[in-house]
């Protein structure tokens, strides 16, 4: 640990209240001073402040997931709810960001500049996405490069984030429990450009079976930008437009390189495993609840399940490179086998039924999963000390 380090300290307070407008109250009146990073943190503060952080991030969260769904029915609008939704947590994230870097509590220089940047992209981004959609018309994929930018800026957020809790968090099972949800919330904006690929392949199958899930003025604006008619090729277009490597690509090696990230900080047995089932858990209660309001449902990543006890597994096999082969390896087959297996589910349970349980996915992609994981992972390692020993010295 660096030294000289602020930590979480307590300090007296007549009444702590329950409720969050008395703590913000309370905090205004005893801790609104300004104060570089670092400064020692009463242990209800750092508690406070970032359980609005996952407030925020939750607000997010919902906001999101059912921005996804929407724009697969309904043309883009900027008021609709789920921005409306998703700009809740932003104003949370705004007003936190400003307490950390007035007041210097709950954070570092490190993480409050990560914070800080992390913000910026995001705010820098909304209204070039914005603006993308008034010059360019619907944007028909989550991978376009300002909604990078706005994933960008949360992940950086979400790190600078965890990065603070990870500094001052006194040790126990509140610091594990809400590690583990800042560790969901991170693998879930890094896993949400996939989800283009999982509501495209339910919008297309639903288009080839005479239900059309995308209300007709959808079809017509995505048909008219390639200047074709609303057929099979637009509505393609409009639903898959990301070729079937890159969502094994991000769905298993990238998400396998945070999970095992989020095993290294978590540091208990079954950590990846336990972070992917909260994702994993999250994503099927929003399916039935989507589905009951009416909206396109997707795929559910039922398989990020295996990716998780790979690297779980991996952490049991030695260390440095060995654990890192291991570690591919596992996750290569772990993943890749569990993600067929998911495909398969249509075909086995549900014969031909015209839908599927999977995106479709280019398998030879397995080859660059196992390179690709095997030399970050291992890279991982005295990358890692390198940072730490810089820590302890800085």
């Amino acid at each position: 640990m660096m030294s000289g380090m602020a930590k979480a300290v307590d300090v007296p307070v007549d009444v702590i209240p329950r409720s969050p407008i008395g703590k913000t109250r309370l905090f205004f009146t005893r801790h609104w001073h300004r104060g570089a990073p670092g400064q020692p943190t009463p242990d209800w503060v750092l508690r406070f402040c970032y359980g609005m952080w996952l407030a925020a991030f939750a607000f997010k969260l919902l906001g999101s997931s059912w921005d996804m769904s929407w724009h697969f029915m309904w043309l883009r609008d900027d008021l609709a709810p789920p921005h409306l939704i998703n700009t809740v947590g932003t104003v949370i994230i705004v007003v936190l960001v400003a307490i950390h870097s007035y007041t210097g509590l709950g954070c570092d220089k490190r993480s409050l500049r990560l914070m800080q940047i992390g913000l910026l992209v995001f705010l820098v981004a909304a209204p070039l996405d914005v603006i993308n959609h008034r010059v360019n018309g619907l944007d028909l994929t989550a991978w376009s490069p300002s909604h990078m930018m706005l994933y960008l800026g949360t992940g950086i957020m979400q790190a600078g984030v965890l990065l603070g809790w990870l500094r001052y968090a006194p040790p126990g099972r509140f610091r594990t429990g809400v590690l583990l949800a800042l560790w969901a919330f991170f693998l879930e904006n890094t896993f949400f450009p996939n989800g283009q690929q999982e509501y495209g392949i339910l919008g297309l199958r639903a288009w080839e079976r005479g239900e059309p899930e995308a209300e007709k003025s959808l079809l017509d604006f995505a048909a008219n930008q390639i200047g074709h008619p609303v057929d099979r090729t637009a509505v393609l277009h409009f639903t898959m437009p990301i070729p079937s490597w890159v969502y094994p690509l991000w769905g298993i090696g990238v998400m396998a390189l945070i999970l095992v990230l989020a095993r290294r900080t978590l540091g208990f047995r079954w950590a990846a495993t336990s972070v992917a089932l909260a994702y994993v858990a999250y994503r099927s209660v929003m399916w039935p609840l989507l589905l009951g309001l009416g909206f396109p449902v997707s795929t559910v990543p039922f398989y990020l399940l295996f990716v998780g006890l790979a690297v779980d597994l991996a952490f049991a096999l030695g260390s440095g490179a060995v654990r890192a082969g291991a570690g591919a390896l596992l996750v290569t087959a772990f993943g890749f086998g569990a993600l067929w297996v998911q495909s398969q589910f249509r075909p086995w349970v549900l014969g031909d039924a015209h839908t599927e349980s999977a995106p479709p996915v280019a398998y030879w992609t397995a080859l660059a999963v196992l390179v690709g994981v095997f030399v970050l992972w291992a890279a991982a390692g005295p990358a890692s000390r390198r940072w730490t020993a810089s820590r302890v010295t800085a």
